[in-house]
């Protein structure tokens, strides 16, 4: 994930991984019908166009997002040889996420009852997704789209992390107080993240999406 702390491991397991992975499907007897490759929205960076599309340039801002960069030329190059779908998921969350991710902590602070929690820059807006909708969006994909495609997997809005807090607060019934952690502030952090859906649309057909406050009672109730 985007903060992990050793970039050798990031790069070994996003590429080199991906790799092994692909070779071995390669020397399969029987061949894949698809094979679908998740890369990740982080790879736009500060994009400044909103939402973003498809054909907005890559202009990744980490070193998790250059992997996957990478990752996606890297399996370009065996492109004839397997039917690979790319997909760039926006972030999505849920049910057993573990807590270092940031919605499942949130989550987890209000479940406890907890009256205080410290969180990153504030201002940030990410673009959410229910993980049992992208589920069926892979699904949908591996079924239907074409190889060589690349598309956004997204929800089409971006919530920043003060609204969350809001939507949290009204699930939980209280108001939690929040202390900025200049260590869980990012140097190169991505400000906003929103994709855009037309062409997810045109490829899985229609499917009702499930709300964020709805993902997020699931996820404190459970």
């Amino acid at each position: 994930f985007v903060g992990h702390g050793d970039f050798r491991e990031i790069y070994d397991t996003n590429i080199v991984g991906t790799l092994n992975l692909l070779q071995a499907l390669e020397g399969l007897p029987k061949p894949p019908s698809a094979v679908l490759l998740a890369s990740s929205a982080n790879v736009y960076g500060n994009a400044v166009v909103d939402p973003i599309t498809e054909e907005v340039p890559p202009a990744p801002a980490n070193d998790y997002a250059v992997s996957k960069l990478a990752m996606e030329h890297a399996a370009r190059l065996r492109a004839g040889r397997l039917p690979i779908v790319t997909v760039r998921p926006f972030n999505y969350t849920g049910v057993g996420q573990a807590p270092h991710f940031l919605l499942p902590k949130i989550v987890d602070h209000f479940r406890r009852g907890d009256r205080r929690i410290e969180l990153g820059n504030l201002d940030v807006a990410r673009d959410f997704s229910d993980v049992r909708d992208v589920v069926v969006i892979y699904r949908r994909l591996i079924e239907r789209a074409p190889p060589g495609t690349l598309v956004n997997v997204c929800s089409g809005a971006a919530w920043t992390l003060s609204e969350v807090l809001a939507l949290m607060g009204e699930i939980a019934g209280y108001r939690i107080d929040v202390t900025v952690n200049p260590a869980f502030v990012r140097a190169n952090e991505v400000r906003r993240l929103a994709g855009d859906t037309n062409r997810l649309q045109r490829l899985t057909g229609p499917m009702e999406r499930t709300p964020l406050p709805a993902t997020l009672r699931w996820m404190y109730e459970a």
